[in-house]
């Protein structure tokens, strides 16, 4: 099995002219291999993933696949709110030669703790895929409590999770109850060096796909106990990454990728639209003193 840690992208979809830009999608993962990033998510929350048909994820993964070789890191977001949905969407996965399944938390139903844990657990005995947890109650609302987390963290191929409420001591509270091969990510960025600090295991991002060496940096920063000096450097570009959010992911870093010719177009699929106006002088000079 693959090792899921380190800084994995989640990686937006680019789109020119109502269809997908698989040019400007094969030079994002292209700028990102290059700057040493360590996995990748096809058909995440970034990627607009509600809005892709079912021939166009399984597309973006094989673009994706033919491109980084089988031995990188691939996970394909399958989660929604509903579990026969989500089973089938893992099974679908694991058919096209996934390494994981990143699995959200189901969103809107506002589902009980018991209503977590039967949900996850039937999907991870769907298939024999790894699975990755995702708690994202900014998005999902619903929340995993400790006992939910732990008590799934035991299932056999429940692997990891994907914490990105963004608390900081609830994440340090799990970490010291989880089993050491458990994978701790975060999906919070600007608390990344915390999270790391507290022991986590790397970071499934928004802010790597354009800031891809500095996520490495810091990281290998930590790792080799240079804590000060990686909290000084993540600091300079933290007014940045806050504007990586200043309207709903992924707006704001699709603008910033165009900005930057990473990729063709900052266009998205309603219902998200276009950066508004009034934020573009400020993410300009932002982004001018930063990359």
């Amino acid at each position: 099995m693959k090792t899921f840690k380190g800084v994995i992208s989640a990686l937006v979809t680019p789109f020119k002219n109502g269809q997908v830009d698989y040019e400007s999608l094969e030079k994002l993962v292209a700028y990102q291999l290059d700057r040493k990033i360590d996995g990748f998510v096809v058909n995440g929350t970034t990627a607009e993933s509600p809005t892709l048909k079912p021939t166009e994820v399984a597309k973006i993964f094989s673009v994706v696949r033919a491109q980084v070789g089988l031995g990188f890191p691939l996970i394909l977001g399958t989660g929604s709110n509903s579990t026969e949905k989500t089973i089938e969407d893992t099974i679908k996965a694991e058919d096209l030669g996934a390494d994981a399944a990143l699995v959200v938390v189901p969103y809107y139903n506002k589902p009980p703790q018991r209503g977590l844990v039967q949900h996850f657990k039937s999907v991870a005995k769907s298939c024999s895929l790894p699975i990755i947890m995702y708690n994202v109650p900014g998005r999902t609302i619903t929340s995993m409590s400790e006992e939910t987390i732990l008590e799934l963290a035991d299932f056999k191929n429940i692997i990891g999770i994907k914490e990105a409420s963004g608390d900081i001591a609830f994440d340090q509270k799990l970490k010291s109850k989880l089993r050491k091969d458990f994978v701790f990510l975060t999906g919070d960025d600007g608390t990344y060096i915390d999270f790391l600090k507290l022991g986590g295991d790397g970071i499934i991002s928004v802010m790597s796909n354009l800031l891809t060496t500095e996520c490495v940096r810091w990281t290998s920063m930590m790792l080799h106990g240079k804590t000060a000096e990686a909290e000084a450097d993540f600091a300079k570009y933290k007014d940045l990454i806050n504007a990586m959010y200043v309207e709903a992911n992924p707006i704001p870093i699709k603008w910033m990728l165009a900005q930057q010719g990473i990729i063709q177009s900052d266009e998205l699929r309603l219902p998200l639209t276009a950066l508004d106006a009034r934020f573009h002088s400020d993410l300009q000079k932002l982004l001018k003193g930063a990359v």
